[in-house]
């Protein structure tokens, strides 16, 4: 029987691994593995719709459902989660010691709707009393000009948003001073090459991520993978088919991670870190499905509809096909 071809656009993630190679195969899909990296992919597939499934942004995701016809639909699979404690940067210049001396500073971030930029604006309303109203985000490449938010934004007016000059980029000016912080998912150069005046604003984010966590039981929720709702509307089957699958390929890496006889990553603590994540997070830390995931789903998508993003406090159920909400029981 033919299988129906669907090109799929995801970065390269060992929980993803097994669909790229073949390993693991969706059913009825013949599934065309793109490896891109999340901007790339995040930037042709809300520009341009031009993959049948793709990796996306669950905030650009979220944005998007906030047009009259949706053109996308979402699986609760979650290739890529984080604590941003760690990527909220300060320069030395500014003064800036602890959270709550952000209030009324200069802060940039690549695009004000990304993901992790939502994420770190509302930990720092919920446990530090920032508003994310209190600063100007200042909006730009981080290390290349010319960057533009990839979706049009319509936010109320008290969030002030400045981009930067055509030859600036965000990296640099956190160097120079010329802003005071800046909130990322990806760390600038220059705390690299300019240590001197570049710096995290939690030094032992570690130990902040991990306090955050077993206060509020949050992992973070960067990414979801969404279908082309024209494909997933005349295919409805694939949501469920799909779902199976990411799940399938994340139970294979996770299980490679308890080996002991030969370690499935660099990291020379491996055994060491899956032990500690068990203990601080249980069997499953990095859950898919819905009913797992229903906490942090609705605290990122307050923090949406607080931060203007959403016009209304969307439901966690309206992100997702309604056939990957539930499964048959024997």
């Amino acid at each position: 029987m033919t299988k129906l071809r669907l090109s799929l656009a995801c970065w390269d993630y060992d929980r993803t691994r097994a669909l790229a190679d073949g390993t693991v195969q969706a059913e009825g899909i013949d599934l065309n593995y793109l490896g891109l990296e999340v901007e790339e992919t995040f930037f042709r597939m809300v520009r341009h719709r031009e993959f049948d499934v793709a990796e996306m942004s669950l905030s650009s995701y979220a944005v998007t459902m906030m047009r009259d016809d949706p053109p996308f639909i979402a699986i609760p699979v979650f290739p890529s989660r984080m604590f941003r404690q760690s990527c909220i940067f300060v320069s030395a210049k500014s003064g800036i010691r602890e959270p709550r001396d952000l209030i009324g500073r200069r802060v940039g971030t690549p695009e004000y709707q990304l993901t992790a930029p939502v994420w770190i604006r509302g930990i720092l309303q919920d446990e530090y009393g920032v508003d994310p109203a209190s600063v100007t985000y200042c909006t730009g490449g981080m290390e290349a000009t010319g960057r533009g938010e990839k979706l049009t934004l319509d936010l109320p007016a008290k969030f002030r948003i400045v981009p930067i000059g055509s030859t600036q980029t965000l990296s640099q000016m956190l160097a120079d001073g010329e802003i005071d912080a800046l909130y990322a998912p990806r760390s600038p150069s220059t705390i690299r090459t300019r240590p001197d005046v570049v710096r995290r604003l939690f030094e032992n984010y570690g130990e902040v991520e991990r306090d955050y966590y077993r206060r509020t039981k949050l992992f973070p929720i960067m990414h979801t993978v969404v279908i082309r709702r024209d494909v997933y509307r005349a295919n409805p089957w694939i949501a469920r088919s799909l779902f199976k699958a990411f799940a399938e390929a994340k139970r294979r890496a996770s299980e490679n991670l308890d080996t002991t006889h030969a370690m499935a990553t660099m990291l020379p603590w491996q055994v060491a870190h899956v032990h500690e994540a068990r203990r601080e997070m249980g069997d499953d830390w990095w859950p898919y499905g819905f009913n797992a995931n229903l906490a942090v789903l609705d605290t990122f998508l307050r923090y949406h509809h607080e931060q203007g993003l959403s016009r209304r406090r969307l439901q966690a159920d309206e992100l997702f096909a309604p056939e990957t909400l539930e499964a048959f029981k024997i």
